[in-house]
């Protein structure tokens, strides 16, 4: 059974009159994060994308590319999409749920905010709505501004990547101390872990970009301390 029937299925679950969100109350375990998790940037998604005020076909299409979403689902996938444009209720509600099903698994939400930026920068604008936006769920998820200050520096249009943020390390850190976050970073991210705790396949070229990220960190970084 296919991701998005499952999905589908999940949400066919849902007594009469309840609301999208009712769905991560009967979520807990992988492989049904995996559905959690999708869910979730659909939802988040569909809000952040009326964050400045209006849906545009960019927003939606960035969706569409953050997840392979085979052509035979792409009713299934657009279904959750407009359940979660008309949910009355806020995105906020919906960070919570997707935080307590996780927990501080921090790499999984990580790449749920990366989701979420490619979505919210998709009609090439960083909108100041869409910011505070941002930040508000990244506080929800217990992600640092350090980890937040990465994904802008690597996400948004004219900003510079800090490799200290990326690595979660403070500029005056030993090259021992680099090495080891860089290898705790890695480890984290290994696309293995990160099945195993939700993040379903069709996702994972989010996960494979930051582990880019993190290996560009740690190059530049040694190639500055080694000079």
């Amino acid at each position: 059974m296919s991701l998005w029937t499952r999905i589908t299925a999940a949400i066919a679950a849902l007594a009469k009159g309840e609301p999208l969100s009712a769905v991560f109350d009967h979520l807990r375990t992988p492989p049904e994060k995996s559905i959690g998790f999708t869910i979730a940037v659909i939802a988040l998604g569909a809000k952040m994308a009326k964050a400045d005020g209006e849906v545009t076909r960019n927003e939606v299409m960035a969706f569409r590319s953050i997840f392979s979403i085979p052509k035979d689902e792409e009713q299934n996938a657009a279904r959750v999409f407009n359940l979660a444009r008309q949910d009355v209720a806020g995105f906020d509600l919906y960070a919570r749920k997707i935080a307590a099903m996780f927990g501080p698994d921090h790499a999984v939400l990580a790449d749920l905010m990366e989701g979420l930026f490619h979505i919210a920068l998709a009609d090439g604008e960083y909108h100041p709505h869409e910011d505070a936006f941002l930040r508000e769920v990244a506080r929800i998820f217990g992600i640092g501004d350090r980890c937040f200050r990465s994904l802008v520096g690597r996400l948004v249009p004219g900003a510079v990547p800090d490799p200290y943020d990326v690595l979660d390390v403070p500029p005056d850190a030993p090259i021992a101390a680099v090495r080891a976050a860089w290898r705790q970073a890695v480890k984290e991210n290994h696309p293995d872990r990160l099945i195993s705790h939700g993040l379903p396949q069709e996702a994972m070229r989010l996960a494979e970009e930051r582990m880019a990220a993190i290996n560009r960190a740690w190059e530049e970084i040694n190639g500055k301390k080694a000079a």
